[in-house]
């Protein structure tokens, strides 16, 4: 027999959410094949197509295939979720598929699209249908592709969790991804809260099946929301008093913590008397809104009777640095620091940096190398500090939770009104111009290389590059006891 070809595909599934909106439940649009394609003529999929190499990613290839095949795009189309990849062979046609699935929301014309009417197919189908999602199956009877209720599965995890813990599950990824004010600690806290309460509603009468719902669960926080790392696999029977200590077990997590921002402004302090000491000002530069900075410095703002300084860029479009310098002021008159608190335009980051001792950057993420992924801006700050005050620390203050030792996301891009909203009646002029000549950009994060990094401190001390990248490899290896096999 002949070697089975291998293929990198991503399919497409379009939901359409009824008018009260995505608390409801959707339908699934799948497109009929048709019989100029070379495999599986004639029968229901999502819009699927090959990975390129040319493609920077499935979800770029998802997004090409889509345009190219229904002639929607990012105007009509929202990504609703990432699908976990698997693979099968099929060695009817010789084929060995990795399947990168994906689910994205039609907009209605209320919401900017064009609804049902923006979609033309393309030779590739002879027609489409929308279903209700739990309609689909892999039966001959039903015509798919095979595995198709293995893809929609991966997107629509309802069919596996239930309803009320897939409607939990949603409830909380949807408020992650709207939540643009929050930072990623905050972020992960609401996850947390989220997967305990998914957990409780999960149906245990399948213990391996259980097992698999509640890692689909963490997996969805991590690549739809955020990342939940810990995962307690079960041993022995299942009943309900595994899962009250399960959830127990989680609730002290979540308490735990709590105590590491402590910890990580404790550290900061260690820091700052090890590498700053002096009796003239402590000055800081910083940006954004981090929970984890606040506390570090208002921290060393009450265990010092040294002055303060602290510099802080307004962090456009949302001004979440004015927000941070407000948690700021509001801890100096209980400080034993005299402080001073200066807010900067993001434009005047070189009068900023100037003669400052220490930049520090939070973090969103931080990959296997020790890059550092942070609010759009840092990289900027780095490099101008570096210019501007030679002798300044650049640290990065994290907890360790923020540490990703897989591929990261995408780059994320939000709503251009976020950015318009500050230029007053010159955004009505800017909306009058066709997108064809004018695009209005709003990405929220960059990554800032480990080369530009001096120390990154967290809840157990200072460590380095070599230091982070240790930590990320003992990451990789638990979360692939967990989400490896799925």
């Amino acid at each position: 027999m002949a070697p089975l070809k291998h293929r990198d595909v991503a399919t497409s599934f379009i939901f359409r959410f009824p008018a009260e909106g995505e608390a409801k439940k959707p339908q699934v649009a799948l497109f009929r094949r048709s019989g100029h394609v070379n495999t599986y003529q004639h029968k229901y999929a999502g819009i699927s197509g090959s990975v390129d190499d040319t493609d920077a990613d499935p979800l770029a290839t998802a997004w090409r295939e889509l345009a190219e095949e229904t002639t929607l795009t990012h105007d009509s189309l929202r990504l609703f979720r990432k699908g976990k990849p698997f693979s099968f062979a099929d060695e009817s046609i010789g084929r060995e598929w990795t399947v990168n699935p994906f689910g994205f929301v039609l907009k209605s014309e209320s919401d900017g699209g064009r609804g049902e009417a923006g979609i033309k197919i393309d030779w590739e189908h002879e027609g489409y249908e929308w279903f209700d999602p739990d309609a689909i199956n892999d039966s001959d009877d039903f015509e798919g592709v095979p595995r198709i209720l293995e893809s929609l599965r991966r997107v629509w995890f309802n069919v596996d969790l239930g309803e009320v813990a897939g409607n939990t599950l949603s409830r909380g990824l949807v408020a992650l991804q709207e939540d643009h004010e929050s930072g990623a600690r905050q972020l992960a806290t609401k996850a947390l809260d989220t997967y305990i309460d998914v957990i409780k509603k999960l149906d245990s009468t399948d213990q391996v099946q259980w097992w698999n719902n509640i890692r689909f669960a963490g997996w969805h926080l991590w690549k739809n929301g955020r990342e939940i790392q810990d995962g307690i696999p079960p041993s022995g029977p299942l009943d309900k008093s595994s899962i009250d200590n399960i959830v127990r077990a989680l609730g002290d997590y979540a308490r735990d913590r709590q105590n590491t921002t402590s910890r990580t402004g404790a550290m900061f302090q260690a820091f700052i008397e090890q590498h700053l000491s002096g009796g003239g000002p402590l000055k800081i530069l910083t940006l954004s809104s981090s929970s984890t900075i606040t506390s570090a410095i208002t921290h060393v703002m009450g265990n010092t009777s040294r002055p303060v300084e602290v510099h802080v860029l307004e962090s456009r479009p949302l001004f979440e640095g004015v927000k941070m310098a407000q948690s700021i002021a509001s801890c100096a008159n209980n400080s034993k620091a005299k402080t001073r608190l200066i807010i900067h335009t993001d434009a005047s980051v070189g009068i900023a940096a100037k003669d400052i001792d220490i930049v520090l950057i939070g973090a969103d993420l931080i990959d296997k190398t020790a890059a550092v992924s942070n609010k759009v801006g840092s990289l900027p700050v780095v490099l101008t500090a570096k210019y501007m005050s030679p002798k300044a620390k650049i640290v990065i203050l994290s907890e360790k939770e923020k540490v990703l030792p897989f591929a990261p996301p995408g780059q994320e891009e939000n709503d251009s009104c976020e950015v318009m909203q500050a230029w007053g009646d010159l955004s009505s002029a800017v909306r009058a111009v066709p997108h064809s000549l004018v695009t209005v950009k709003n990405v929220y994060f960059e990554w800032v290389s480990p080369d530009l990094i001096d120390h990154y401190i967290t809840e157990d001390g200072v460590t380095g590059r070599a230091g982070m990248s240790n930590y990320a490899q003992e990451v990789e290896k638990k979360a692939d006891q967990y989400f490896t096999n799925l």
